[in-house]
């Protein structure tokens, strides 16, 4: 297959190893990977903030940029974040239709039919559950609220997980629960998203796993932040990172941040 990859804004900005990760999974499956140039935001940013009319020129980009997949330059479009994947589902078109504009909708919808969340990509589209993976670490799965409950990628990512080779995947006692990032609610909610995000590190910490993944780097930016304030020997890895690891091209897991060390200083020595 020919796939274009939405790499995400927070991917691009500071966690390049997911999209990379991706890339590297998908072409050693056999696949060509292509990076439309004109990509940027998907307008989640926009949308989940209420500025509406402000989303629609960037969802407008979105949608042209990848819109030659209708006309099967591309067969399918990946994006490494359940979040964007649910935003270019479920609001794009929303979006246009309220900015009276349904012709942009109608594109904007038929472009989402071919976009897939990585796992929902690897499984429902290539009919894959073992991808070659090995990846001998004790690994412990956060799934994020819009893949849950927005995307409903169920238990996707953690069939592509159990059948990693080497790998001791133990489960995260009260999952379900989001971590408090959400965007700006982080900011605005400060005191109820720390307290959430307290519940989900305390957890995280207790299965004693070397590496907690999800398929967000948003989340785990926010997650990574409360592991490092407690001093925890926990890191954060994307599921794509754990999937393109192979015996003859190990990934590692990274180093724990130091107290006081920011995510992004961490992203820039991978």
């Amino acid at each position: 297959m020919r796939i274009a990859l939405a790499a995400t804004c927070i991917a691009d900005a500071l966690f390049p190893q997911a999209p990379i990760a991706t890339v590297k999974l998908l072409e050693r499956l056999g696949h060509t990977v292509v990076f439309p140039g004109g990509q940027a935001c998907c307008g989640q940013m926009h949308v989940n903030t209420g500025y509406f009319d402000k989303a629609v020129p960037v969802i407008e980009n979105h949608v042209k940029t990848f819109e030659p997949v209708l006309d099967n330059e591309w067969d399918a479009v990946v994006i490494p974040s359940g979040s964007c994947a649910g935003s270019i589902k479920h609001q794009q078109a929303m979006v246009c239709e309220r900015a009276g504009l349904p012709d942009l909708a109608k594109t904007a919808n038929a472009v989402a039919a071919k976009t897939y969340e990585l796992s929902e990509l690897l499984i429902d589209v290539l009919g894959l559950t073992d991808v070659g993976a090995y990846f001998p670490h004790r690994v412990t799965y956060h799934p994020t609220c819009h893949s849950m409950r927005m995307l409903g990628v169920g238990d996707k990512p953690y069939q592509l997980l159990r059948a990693v080779e080497g790998i001791e995947l133990v489960e995260l006692p009260d999952a379900d629960q989001c971590c408090g990032f959400g965007g700006t609610f982080a900011v605005k909610n400060a005191d109820t998203s720390s307290a959430m995000l307290a519940d989900k590190v305390t957890n995280i910490e207790s299965t004693a796993a070397t590496v907690v993944s999800a398929g967000d780097y948003s989340c785990l930016m926010n997650i990574g932040g409360g592991l490092n304030r407690k001093g925890s020997t926990t890191t954060t890895m994307h599921l794509a990172e754990i999937l393109a690891s192979t015996r003859e091209d190990p990934t590692t897991p990274p180093a724990p941040l130091r107290a006081g060390q920011s995510g992004v200083a961490k992203a820039a020595r991978r």
